[in-house]
């Protein structure tokens, strides 16, 4: 295998690239759960296509060494990382207080192997980046990576470990400036949110907005501080096709380009935006999906391309497969070639799918204002900005291994999304690859991170603050009663109720919330818990649909509490309280929310805290 992976001329630019790609092929026996959408097994699948193509010779195929936990503490919080690392499926019910704080249950089950799971991916991307700040490669490749909505304290959206994060801190130790460009059809809320406040990494989104998680994303939504408008985001409607995306893409992307001028690029490429998507809503062709990677490519920035959603994964494999193709510059033909999975892509046995007749709900009106709004955001920012570096920063302390590949599934879901051999095991199906160990990069004997990112440091300010809860509660309580003083209805729950529901949950949870995070209070009484009602409380409580929010408040209510959502929300708790009222007796029920659920879609009714010291 040539290292480096040079591959053939392509594009306008006609470069040669030399690709890295990462893989470890035991990401395939991970395994969610039996009805979970995300699997894992999706990448192993991907990875017979790149074999069976002859893609892996024309690239440096590299296993991911795990990232230890010092490497993840480098964004998530310690106390995160630890609970990640001893919960297991045995011990989770003895652990109900920590899986409520972190967010760990229905989206983000705790499963058999979790943490190496979270090591893994997390080890590729780390590791492409460092590839890439050491001029190994052009392009370096972690199909397994791309989870952009976990966040610092807590899991979200099928997401454990923030990759992507964590990668571009390592890219900052040698580039002033990093380039983030999400195309999942769900927002990339996780890696907005870690870098909101500086401007050092650009972040830009294309996806579904609206009721649709997590509900962030607006286009109003530009950044904080010295971050102000280096956030992009794209909010799109239903069906969007080839041409209304790149409509948007080309013009924004190379905008962006010009104004910024990143020293490298990392692109989220969420399959989960292509036509016929388990969960998804667009209407993209995977040529089309791709071409945002060819256009990226062509640009000649060292560029790290990472997974992320994807839900029907005959094509996802196809989308990452054709991707990497893309990348590598090489024509692949249409026809699919014999393959340990090739029973999954019938009848047509095709790389390339047609995309549906559905809808495109995004007139042209809506996408000539949307591209002039960021274009005019972008008028804004006058020159990329400069970050002098006195010392370079040390890389982690990551280095590939050199193992032998055993592609035997331990665990298997039978509730794929193919109506192939579901009740039985894969067999031994992806032919062994020999895997390079990586020439260790210089490795530094401390840990410590060198870029004072402002955002990193916001986080531990608040961090700080939740440790003081006898002084702060007088002020929470105030606040909070006076925030919901507006959506009080006759009858319903008064301060002093309200007052016990949150003493009680600081008590519970021993936490405070500070003025710096949003906290969401939806206060219910039994004026509201009616019989009309019982069927969506009886077995999930907190689980509300916007008709019945609307048909219990005003709608001029229920809307501002949108748009305070929609623009503020952060992935910090939200916590709700059931006030059951009879007999005189006030039983309180209640519990931390995660914002909506992929799965559940619930609508969160909201009011902003407003601090008083």
């Amino acid at each position: 295998m040539e290292s480096g992976g040079n591959s053939l001329p392509s594009g306008p630019d006609g470069v040669k690239r030399k690709v890295s790609y990462f893989y470890d092929p035991e990401v395939g026996n991970y395994y969610y759960g039996q009805g979970h959408p995300m699997k894992p097994h999706r990448i192993r699948m991907t990875h017979a296509l790149l074999a069976h193509y002859g893609l892996l010779q024309h690239m440096q195929v590299l296993k991911p060494t795990a990232a230890k936990d010092r490497d993840l503490c480098k964004f998530h919080a310690d106390d995160y990382v630890a609970f990640l690392r001893g919960i297991t499926p045995e011990t989770q019910q003895d652990q109900l207080r920590q899986l409520k704080r972190f967010n760990v249950g229905e989206d983000c089950p705790v499963f058999d192997g979790l943490y190496s799971f979270c090591q893994t991916y997390a080890g590729g991307s780390v590791g492409g980046a460092l590839k890439l700040n050491h001029g190994v490669c052009d392009i370096a490749i972690n199909w397994a990576g791309g989870l952009h909505h976990a966040k610092k304290c807590e899991a979200s959206g099928f997401c454990y470990v923030n990759d992507i994060v964590l990668a571009i801190l390592e890219l900052l130790k040698i580039h002033e400036r990093v380039l983030y460009v999400d195309i999942d059809i769900h927002h990339g809320d996780g890696v907005e949110e870690a870098f909101y406040t500086t401007d050092r990494v650009m972040t830009v989104s294309f996806h579904k907005f609206g009721d649709y998680f997590p509900g962030t994303g607006d286009i109003r939504d530009t950044g904080y501080g010295k971050g102000k408008y280096y956030s992009l985001n794209v909010p799109l409607d239903d069906g969007i096709d080839d041409e209304s995306y790149q409509s948007l893409f080309k013009p924004i992307m190379g905008k962006v380009m010009e104004i910024f001028r990143p020293g490298a690029v990392v692109l989220q490429c969420g399959a989960d935006s292509l036509s016929g998507d388990r969960l998804g809503c667009f209407n993209l062709s995977i040529k089309g999906h791709a071409e945002c990677v060819r256009y990226m490519r062509s640009f000649n920035v060292p560029l790290l391309l990472l997974g992320g959603g994807g839900y029907t994964i005959r094509n996802v494999a196809r989308c990452w497969c054709y991707e990497t193709s893309v990348a590598l510059g090489i024509e692949l033909d249409d026809k699919m070639p014999q393959h340990e999975y090739y029973e999954y892509f019938g009848p047509d046995y095709t790389l390339h799918v047609a995309p549906s007749n559905m809808e495109n709900k995004n007139s042209r009106h809506l996408l000539d204002e949307i591209r002039a709004k960021l274009l005019d955001n972008l008028s804004r920012l006058q020159h990329a900005p400069s970050v002098p570096f006195q010392e370079r920063p040390p890389d982690s302390e990551l280095q590939e291994r050199d193992e032998n590949q055993d592609d035997r599934d331990e665990r298997w879901d039978p509730d794929s999304d193919m109506e192939v051999d579901d009740d039985s095991k894969p067999r031994r199906r992806v032919k062994s690859e020999r895997v390079e160990a990586e020439h260790k990069d210089a490795v530094s004997a401390g840990d410590s991170m060198a870029v004072d990112e402002p955002c990193i440091k916001e986080e531990q300010d608040n961090l700080k603050e939740l440790s003081d809860h006898s002084s702060r509660r007088p002020s929470l309580l105030s606040s909070v009663v006076r925030a919901l003083q507006p959506l009080f209805r006759s009858g319903g729950a008064g301060p002093d109720v309200i007052s016990k529901s949150i003493e009680r949950y600081i008590d519970v949870s021993e936490v405070v919330p500070t003025a710096s995070q949003i906290t969401i209070w939806v206060i219910m009484t039994t004026e509201l818990v009616s019989s009309s009602l019982s069927h969506l409380i009886s077995s999930q409580h907190y689980h509300l649909s916007s008709h019945f929010l609307s048909a219990l408040l005003p709608s001029s209510v229920v809307q501002h509490c949108w748009r305070l959502y929609n623009r503020s929300a952060t992935s910090l708790q939200v916590v709700w309280w059931w006030c059951n009222v009879d007999g005189g007796q006030c039983d309180i029920i209640g519990g931390v929310l995660p914002r909506r659920s992929i799965l559940y879609r619930e609508v969160l009714f909201c009011a902003p805290l407003v601090d008083d010291t």
